[in-house]
C-alpha cells in the first residue's frame, strides 16, 4: 500500500484509517532501517545534500523558459505534498518551511529501476526528502529538479489533511503544526507578528528607550485589574503569583533612573477565555519620564502606524474577510463622560449618584458584570454599552473615573477623574495609557481602598505593595505609560480572532 494521494482531512478521517494508515507507515520505516539503500538511506538521516532553498531556486529561475534547461546542478530539501506516479516518471511538489514549493521529476533514465522502485515504494504524503539534479522548467513551465539522487530526510508516520479542504478553528489552534503545513495564512500570520515585534522595538529604539525583562513569578501580583493564577515555590516554601502585568516592576526601573523602559511581556490572567481574550497572552508596556498621557497617546499611534507599514506596506490594512480598515491620520480623542452624557441624554458627571446610575443601567437592561459595584464601574458598564458600538475610527477614551484607576494620576482639572485613556479599534480595547500616579502617599491611600473593595469580594482588586510603596518614595518623575496587547495589535492589522494571532494558544 502506498499512500501518494492527497489524504482526507485528518479530523474527518477514522481512527480506524488513521492506524491503518500509520501501520503501512511504519513497515515503511522498519524496511528503510533494515535495508539502508543507498538510494534511501535510513528514515531520520543526521543531515542530507542541501546547497540551495526552493525559495532561492525559484527566484533565481524566475525566467527559465518552459522546456529549458539550466545547466545547473542543485539539491533541495523539502516536505511532500503532493505526489503522482506515471510508470516511468513519478512527480512531487515539495514545499518549504516558507511555504515555497518546487517540482521534483524521479525518472527511470535518470535514477535508474532500483532507485524509482524505492521512491514508489516508500515515499509518502508528509515525507521529507532531498533530491539532487538539473533545474529544468517542466514541458508545462514547472520550476523542477530533475532528479539524479534523492534521500528520505524524516519519514512521516500520520497522514497529511486534505490541501483542499480547510482545517477547521479547532483543528487549526490544537494542530498548528498542520495548520502551518497546510495553509498559507497560518504561516504568513507567524511571520507578521515577527514583523511587528521588530517594528515595536525599532520604533521604541529611535525614541530612545531600552527593553528591559522583569519577573513572571511574583510575591504579589498588581498592576491591572485581574485575577491572578496562583502557584507555590518549594525552594522559598511560599505562595507565588504568575505576573498579570510588568507595571509595577517596570516603574521600579524609573525610579532608578532608567526614564524610557519597556519590555514585551507573557501574562497570565485568570479570567474567561473569548474571541478578544486568553488567559495566556503577549503583552507590550512602556514608560516615559517627563512626559503625560497625551504624548504616550502620540507615541501609541505612532507604535501602531509603523507596525501596521511594516506588515501591510500601508495604514491601510485590509483583514482576513476581505474588508479594508484605515489606521492612518490623527485618531480622536473623545471624553468618557461627556461621550456616554450624549449618548443617552443625561448629563453624567463624576458627581453623579450610585442610584441614578443603577437606574439607567436597569433601565437600558445592562446586566452589571463585576461583583462590587462602583460609581466608576458602572460608569464604565453604561459606556460599553451605549458608546462602544459606535466607534469605527481608532479613538482614545479619555479620562476615566478614579474609583477604577488606582495607579494613575488624578486628572490636573476635573475632580473624581484620572488620566487615563483607552484606545479602541475594531470595536475592542487595544491599549491604554496614563499620566502615572507618583505621589507615594496618595498611591497609600489608592491600595489601601483597593484592599477594602478585595476584601468585600472582588477578585480583581489589587492589594497593598509595600516593595513598589517603598520604591516611589525614593522619588518617582512624572511619567506617562502605557500597556498594549499584543495579541490584540495583531488583530487590528490582521482582522483575525486572537486564537488564531497566537501561535500555540490554550486550549481545553
Amino acid at each position: 500500500m502506498t499512500d501518494n494521494t492527497p489524504a482526507a482531512e485528518t479530523d474527518s478521517v477514522s481512527d480506524e484509517d488513521v492506524f491503518e494508515q500509520k501501520a503501512v507507515r511504519l513497515a515503511k520505516r522498519e524496511r528503510l532501517l533494515a535495508q539502508r539503500t543507498a538510494a534511501a538511506g535510513g528514515p531520520y538521516p543526521v543531515t542530507v545534500p542541501r546547497t540551495d532553498e526552493i525559495s532561492a531556486l525559484r527566484a533565481r529561475f524566475v525566467d527559465l523558459e518552459t522546456g529549458e534547461e539550466s545547466g545547473v546542478t542543485a539539491s533541495v530539501a523539502g516536505r511532500v505534498v503532493f505526489s503522482r506516479n506515471t510508470g516511468k516518471l513519478c512527480f512531487a511538489s515539495l514545499q518549504a518551511g516558507d511555504g515555497s514549493r518546487i517540482q521534483a521529476m524521479v525518472s527511470l533514465a535518470e535514477v535508474g529501476e532500483e532507485s524509482l522502485q524505492a521512491w514508489k515504494d516508500l515515499i509518502d504524503l508528509g515525507d521529507h526528502v532531498s533530491v539532487t539534479g538539473q533545474v529544468i522548467s517542466s514541458r508545462r513551465g514547472e520550476l523542477s529538479i530533475m532528479v539524479t539522487t534523492w534521500q528520505i530526510a524524516s519519514k512521516a508516520l500520520l497522514p497529511l489533511p486534505n490541501l483542499h479542504s480547510e482545517l477547521s478553528e479547532e483543528s487549526r489552534v490544537r494542530s498548528r503544526y498542520l495548520d502551518l503545513i497546510v495553509r498559507d495564512r497560518a504561516r504568513e500570520t507567524v511571520i507578521a507578528r515577527a514583523k511587528v515585534n521588530a517594528s515595536l522595538r525599532a520604533t521604541f529604539a529611535a525614541h530612545g528607550f531600552l527593553e528591559v525583562e522583569t519577573p513572571m513569578l511574583q510575591v504579589q501580583h498588581g498592576g491591572a485589574a485581574a485575577r491572578p493564577f496562583v502557584t507555590t515555590s518549594n525552594a522559598f516554601d511560599a505562595e507565588l503569583y504568575l505576573r498579570i502585568a510588568p507595571e509595577l516592576f517596570l516603574k521600579r526601573a524609573v525610579v532608578g533612573g532608567i526614564e524610557r523602559v519597556f519590555e514585551i511581556n507573557r501574562n497570565f490572567r485568570n479570567e474567561g477565555a473569548d474571541s478578544t481574550h486568553s488567559p495566556e497572552f503577549a503583552m507590550l508596556e512602556a514608560y516615559q519620564a517627563y512626559t503625560d498621557y497625551h504624548g504616550i497617546a502620540d507615541l501609541t499611534q505612532e507604535l501602531i502606524q509603523k507596525a501596521a507599514i511594516a506588515v501591510a506596506g500601508s495604514t491601510t490594512v485590509t483583514w482576513a474577510d476581505g474588508s479594508v480598515y484605515d489606521l492612518g491620520g490623527q485618531w480622536e480623542r473623545i471624553s468618557m463622560y461627556s461621550s456616554l452624557s450624549a449618548a443617552v441624554g443625561l448629563t453624567i458627571t463624576p458627581h453623579t449618584a450610585l442610584s441614578d446610575l443603577q437606574a439607567l443601567a436597569v433601565e437600558a437592561g445592562i446586566e452589571v458584570s463585576v461583583k462590587v459595584v462602583t460609581h466608576g464601574k458602572l460608569v464604565e458598564e453604561l459606556w460599553e454599552h451605549f458608546v462602544k458600538g459606535g466607534l469605527t475610527r481608532p479613538t482614545f477614551v479619555m479620562d476615566f473615573p478614579l474609583d477604577t484607576s488606582p495607579l494613575v494620576r488624578e486628572h490636573r482639572t476635573i475632580p473624581g477623574v484620572v488620566e487615563k485613556w483607552d484606545l479602541y479599534v475594531r470595536g475592542f480595547e487595544l491599549a491604554t495609557g496614563y499620566s502615572e500616579l507618583v505621589d507615594p502617599v496618595i498611591q497609600r491611600e489608592r491600595f489601601v481602598e483597593q484592599a477594602k473593595l478585595a476584601a468585600r469580594g472582588d477578585d480583581e482588586a489589587m492589594r497593598v505593595d509595600e516593595e513598589f510603596l517603598r520604591a516611589l518614595e525614593h522619588g518617582m518623575p512624572p511619567t506617562g505609560g502605557m500597556g498594549m496587547g499584543i495579541d490584540r495589535l495583531m488583530m487590528a492589522i490582521t482582522g483575525l480572532g486572537i486564537r488564531e494571532t497566537i501561535l500555540f494558544p490554550l486550549v481545553k
